[in-house]
């Protein structure tokens, strides 16, 4: 049964000022295993990686049903991709199974996150 959905969107231009005028910004979003991938990224994909992961983050608060920081918070959370290439939530205090649909425009990350209890 669905236990919640959430979804957000990220301009991504800027999260590309937030990592150039705030660095520790990428450490408070991204887990050590998430910020390993983004230092393989070129600034552009570095820009989009961060923003779908925020996005992902916030959407999974939403579906949650606590937001960011009062129950969980953005190190609480890891995607990954699987090998595939398709993200996976691997780290996040659910019961249940959790599926993430993350896109990107030039100008905007989005997010989706679905949370499914199990019986």
């Amino acid at each position: 049964m669905i236990y919640g959905i959430g979804v957000d969107l990220v301009e991504l231009p800027r999260m590309q000022q937030l990592i150039a005028q705030k660095p520790q910004f990428i450490s408070r979003v991204l887990t050590p295993n998430e910020i390993a991938v983004f230092q393989t990224l070129t600034p552009k994909r570095q820009t989009e990686f961060l923003g779908g992961r925020f996005a992902c983050k916030e959407a999974f608060s939403k579906a949650y049903h606590t937001g960011i920081g009062s129950a969980v918070s953005f190190l609480d959370l890891e995607i990954l991709n699987n090998e595939a290439g398709q993200p996976v939530m691997t780290k996040h205090p659910f019961a249940g199974n959790v599926f993430v649909t993350i896109s990107h425009s030039q100008t905007t990350a989005m997010a989706q996150v679905l949370l499914e209890t199990v019986a």
